[in-house]
């Protein structure tokens, strides 16, 4: 029997549509059914790889996380990387297709529905819910024809669909009525309802708002959920970034900064190293902030030789050689990574008309972009030379374009751990011989906290601070099951689940102590 299907979609862009199916992958899943996500067309630089080796967006790996399955490519069967050049990488059933214009992606549409249909199907097969993220808003009067991301998607699954709003941004009641008349009356037959989302205030002040929209339109909000500030979920696309505060937890003892690059990609990967104790992390705007810190990151690019030239334009450059004069360290991690060297190829114009590119000279490496992306998932260990002790090994992901060379005067970082034990070839990025600058082409490497204590100590000992001993936080996959797990509670809470059920047309276990989910909480 085919999976049964509910769509979120949204007023707009960054209305907390990915945030409620992460939470309702979560709560379905608890409740005992097997769930998958999916989203259709995902734009996003935030990418992640999927076991099998394929590219999918960020926010799809974090919902299947959160729905306790293994990520597929099935579930974000098209993703779009914006490029530089007034264009998207297209990015179909996980390989890369080819860079695609405006004019030439809308010609490929036909047979990228058709890509989605049978992405969708494959995934119905298996599992009881599948939950449908919509993109950006579905009245988009200029593009809803050709829409492969809302509407047309929900038609497909014959999925009932609810409409969140975000109330914080102000024109919420405007939004949902707007939103409501310029759907046709096919499409308003499949919209079921509402869900408000960041409200802080006094609910009883609301309800006559929310009794007005449930008198305009006849459909039900099924719940208002309050502003999750204290859940620092990654965003799907770092071009809607959220900087972490100027401090993190307890006393600032150290200070890292992250290049804000314009086509910064993966910048989850900094996630838990803000929430250290003692460490402030930001993203740095000004070339005078990089005398502030201690640490300075070149983060992941979709487009390496722009933003290495954004980075000359704005002063930068001669920030990061003043930093590392000082003796202050630096981390190149992918696109940060080629940075750092002599040099970076394009001999195939993958990135554009510069064919060559001088890097900023802080590793003896030098890079030559190529055609094919590597995406796999991957386990390491720091190389002997290091004298870093991390156990179990570093799991992280890649997802690049290039190879680079070492020089005379850099050694690896990492061994790759592969089957039957460490294959030479595989060894990753490099290190300056006094290992204070270092890069790598694996994603997700802070999400280990033995690693973290590792670059943390040694700022701390460079600092004349006393090196932490027990190892630091928590590790990713349990930060953020406790993410999961509290945005599951709070929704769940916040939710008439009853009439959730009843519109997705499935049976509300009971749950423990004979109690039936969350009561109505707004009519």
């Amino acid at each position: 029997m085919p999976a049964k299907a509910l769509m979120i979609q949204g007023t707009a862009s960054n209305v907390g549509k990915s945030l409620l199916c992460t939470a309702l992958c979560r709560l379905f899943s608890r409740d005992g059914y097997a769930v998958a996500p999916f989203k259709a067309q995902n734009m996003a630089l935030n990418s992640f790889s999927t076991p099998d080796g394929e590219e999918i967006g960020r926010s799809q790996a974090v919902q299947a996380e959160a729905a306790g399955v293994r990520p597929r490519v099935e579930m974000n069967p098209i993703l779009l990387k914006p490029d530089a050049r007034a264009g998207c990488q297209v990015v179909v059933m996980g390989r890369p297709l080819g860079l695609m214009s405006p004019e030439r992606y809308e010609t490929f549409k036909d047979r990228a529905f058709g890509v989605i249909e049978d992405a969708y199907g494959r995934l119905a097969t298996s599992h009881d819910l599948i939950v449908i993220e919509g993109a950006g808003s579905p009245v988009e009067v200029n593009l809803k024809n050709r829409d492969l991301a809302n509407m047309r998607v929900a038609a497909m699954a014959n999925a009932p669909v609810l409409l969140v709003g975000d109330i914080d941004r102000g024109g919420l009641f405007a939004a949902i009525i707007g939103t409501m008349a310029l759907l046709t009356d096919e499409e308003r037959r499949l919209m079921k309802g509402f869900v408000v989302n960041r409200f802080r205030g006094d609910l009883e002040l609301l309800r006559p708002g929310l009794r007005f929209i449930e008198a305009e339109t006849g459909r039900p909000v099924l719940g208002v959920i309050p502003y999750l500030d204290d859940l620092p979920f990654p965003a799907e696309d770092s071009l809607a970034r959220v900087r972490w505060p100027a401090e993190g937890p307890g006393h600032t003892q150290l200070r890292i900064g992250v290049m804000a690059l314009p086509h910064l990609s993966n910048d989850t990967d900094f996630d838990l190293l803000a929430r250290e104790p003692g460490v402030s992390l930001r993203f740095l705007d000004r070339p005078e902030e990089a005398a502030e810190v201690d640490l300075l990151i070149l983060p992941g690019s979709k487009n390496t030789i722009d933003d290495l030239e954004y980075l000359r334009t704005r002063g930068f450059e001669s920030a990061i050689q003043d930093h590392r004069r000082r003796g202050g360290a630096v981390v190149g991690v992918c696109g940060g990574y080629q940075m750092l060297g002599h040099l970076i190829r394009d001999p195939c114009g993958v990135e554009g008309q510069i064919r060559e590119a001088k890097g900023l000279g802080l590793l003896d490496v030098s890079t030559t972009l190529t055609r094919e992306k590597r995406v796999a998932q991957v386990r390491a260990v720091p190389c002997d030379h290091l004298g870093w002790e991390v156990s179990p090994p570093l799991e992280g992901y890649e997802v690049h374009l290039g190879e680079t060379m070492l020089g005379e005067r850099a050694l690896p970082m990492f061994r790759l751990l592969g089957d039957g034990g460490v294959s030479a070839e595989r060894l990753d990025g490099a290190v300056s011989s006094d290992r204070i600058v270092w890069g790598t082409y694996l994603h997700g490497l802070f999400d280990h906290p033995g690693l973290r204590r590792q670059l943390l100590n040694a700022l701390r000992r460079r600092k004349g601070l006393a090196p932490l001993e027990a190892p630091l936080g928590q590790n990713g996959v349990s930060f953020r099951s406790a993410l999961y797990d509290r945005l599951e509670e709070v929704v769940r809470s916040h939710l008439d689940l009853s009439l959730l059920y009843e519109i997705v047309g499935l049976d509300m276990p009971t749950r423990k102590g004979g109690e039936r989910g969350a009561q109505p909480r707004v009519n």
